[in-house]
């Protein structure tokens, strides 16, 4: 069989095909041929009844939003942003898709992140499919950024939601170096490019640079609520803004969220706002790694193996480089 044939297989090990090789019960493992493609698969999750054609499409946005592929101890993980505007554009595709449930998890993330993410949803949208979303545990600081594109945002009773704002974290280690008698030494081309270096304390008109990124960011930030929550006005918006997070009663009080409902609740919402009557629910899911667009990037180079795991020594300097956020981190 050809290596380029389209119905190519691999061979992978499943750890769920353990299975009884004797009559004494040891057991085996079970290779299981998968097919090498890894364009996203549709999952049905439910269905109304038999007949049912028309469908709701669940989409997930989970954990710390970055515009890169998510770390993983062995190897490389998705990219949020790549992943998201995939399941979009498969959903616009498909003329069963008559709404999307963009399910929230997550206490937001990289400025970028957030903001590319909040674009394509406005795009999508414009194929006239309504899109809610629906907070679980969290939607803050960027991942409620996101929530405000969609036509409706429903919270679970219990989830947290807000932090509009926007933090840049740093650390200054200079007293650390002297104790050690250790010390750093930078040759700039300019008296601002060394600026929020871990390595010497911050000069004051350099925290005033930052200031003023962050101020920029968080009118942006303002912005986008002030037009995806057209019933509060831009001064009401400044004062829910001041970065705390609110249950989910107190933001359907402030007018952040539309009702608070369950995740089988928010899905009779959806049938309702798209005038369905029997649906089926699906979801997308990858059978392995794939990048099929522009915000996906390519993988990284080879880093050091030890003991078979990949140890990327880049991420251990990582922390050291201030980073813009939308994103509600309580321990910073």
């Amino acid at each position: 069989m050809s290596h380029v044939h389209a119905n190519r297989i691999i061979l992978t090990t499943a750890l769920a095909g353990l299975v009884t090789l004797t009559s004494c019960g040891a057991p085996g493992l079970l290779l299981t041929p998968v097919s090498v493609r890894r364009e996203l698969v549709e999952t049905e999750l439910s269905r109304d009844s038999f007949f049912a054609s028309d469908k709701i499409a669940i989409i997930d946005v989970s954990g710390v939003l970055m515009n890169a592929p998510t770390p993983q101890l062995m190897g490389e993980g998705e990219h949020a942003v790549a992943m998201l505007l995939e399941k979009l554009e498969k959903a616009r595709r498909d003329n069963n898709v008559k709404a999307v449930l963009l399910r929230i998890n997550s206490p937001g993330g990289g400025v970028v992140a957030s903001e590319l993410m909040h674009d394509e949803l406005i795009h999508f949208k414009k194929s006239g499919k309504p899109v809610i979303a629906v907070i679980m545990d969290v939607g803050a600081s960027g991942g409620y950024y996101i929530a405000c594109a969609c036509d409706e945002i429903i919270a679970h009773p219990s989830s947290i939601v807000g932090s509009i704002g926007v933090i840049m974290q740093m650390f200054e280690m200079s007293g650390t170096l002297r104790k050690l008698g250790a010390s750093a030494t930078a040759i700039t081309s300019g008296a601002f490019k060394d600026t929020g270096s871990p390595f010497r304390q911050m000069r004051p008109e350099e925290r005033d640079v930052f200031q003023k990124l962050v101020d920029d960011m968080y009118e942006r930030f303002v912005a986008v609520v002030n037009a995806g929550r057209p019933k509060l006005d831009e001064a009401t918006v400044r004062k829910l803004a001041d970065g705390r997070v609110y249950s989910a009663t107190q933001a359907l009080e402030a007018g952040l969220i539309d009702r608070i409902s369950t995740l089988r609740e928010s899905i009779d919402t959806a049938e309702q706002r798209a005038g369905l009557n029997a649906v089926r629910l699906v979801t997308y899911n990858r059978p392995l790694g794939y990048r099929p667009n522009y915000y996906a990037m390519p993988p990284h180079p080879n880093t050091p193996t030890v003991n078979m795991i990949n140890i990327d020594a880049r991420s251990l300097f990582e922390g050291t480089t201030p980073r813009f956020m939308y994103l509600w981190h309580p321990g910073s």
